[in-house]
């Protein structure tokens, strides 16, 4: 069985001022047609209506082991730093690039100077193979539940939520979801989010998503049936399900996951698995 390598990295409990519109916040609604869960960072207005009952995270099984994780292949431009273990599959290793690999003795795996924990792709020796397997169907399973999360809030924003500040919940956009300024999720350790994309995420230059509170980034859940763009320097928490390919810009951060149905492009980023 593959190891899950990576400690968890906790975040600055400090709210952010961002740019929200109150009069966005007091209008967005919930699947009953009342106030949504969020806040202007910048603004005392706006009203929250929590969940019924308390969200319950997603199950990540195999694909859990992983810091990123993806289908069709994993690219660097180094040098990154990757806390925990990657993985490609049904791929073979060659589609991993830019991470100097040296494959251990056993073959079962390699290891990079900038990765942490170890390498494994589909054409590695037993019982690799198989494990890999799994993990993908894990992923895809973990995506699938995801998605299918009765909606707590929908529409939020517009489809914009920079510098709002989000109660626990299920958020749910028809289209795709846009982050141009900080935005802050406020909750315990126990509290879970999960955002339904069913387009594009992007997180504009910069810009952060912020855990307040003793929020945590294993229990946070971007499902983006598209692609998720976190721009240069940004920084995200969470676990990432994209239906299709992550990309990270010049300098960018995640503490959580890169779970991708088909590839990952990184670009001089660093990535933290987050473990409970």
């Amino acid at each position: 069985m593959l190891l899950s390598l990576a400690a968890a990295c906790g975040q600055d409990a400090d709210a952010v001022t961002g740019s929200g519109d109150a009069s966005e916040a007091s209008s967005a609604t919930a699947e009953d047609g009342t106030s949504a869960g969020v806040t202007d960072s910048n603004s005392d207005s706006g009203t929250t209506q929590s969940p019924d009952t308390p969200t319950a995270p997603v199950e990540l099984g195999m694909a859990g082991n992983f810091a990123i994780l993806a289908k069709s292949g994993i690219s660097n431009v180094p040098p990154s730093a990757v806390t925990g273990d990657i993985g490609v599959s049904p791929v073979a290793a060659t589609y991993i690039t830019g991470f100097s690999l040296t494959a251990d003795a056993t073959n079962a795996f390699s290891t990079s100077a900038q990765i942490s924990g170890r390498v494994y792709a589909a054409d590695y020796a037993p019982p690799t193979p198989s494990s890999m397997t799994t993990a993908i169907g894990d992923m895809e399973l973990a995506f699938t539940d995801a998605a299918g999360r009765p909606a707590d809030f929908t529409e939020l924003g517009a489809g914009n939520i920079g510098g709002k500040r989000l109660e626990p919940g299920v958020y749910r956009w028809g289209t795709g979801l846009l982050i141009p300024t900080n935005v802050t999720l406020e909750g315990s350790a126990t509290d879970v989010w999960i955002f339904q994309v069913a387009e594009d995420l992007t997180v504009s230059n910069g810009t952060s998503v912020v855990l307040a509170g003793g929020a945590v980034p294993e229990n946070v859940f971007w499902q983006v049936a598209g692609l998720v763009d976190l721009g240069t320097t940004s920084h995200c928490e969470g676990v990432v399900l994209t239906q299709t390919s992550a990309r990270l810009g010049t300098g960018a951060s995640i503490v959580g996951r890169l779970l991708a149905q088909t590839a990952v492009t990184l670009d001089g980023n660093t990535v933290v698995e987050s473990t409970p």
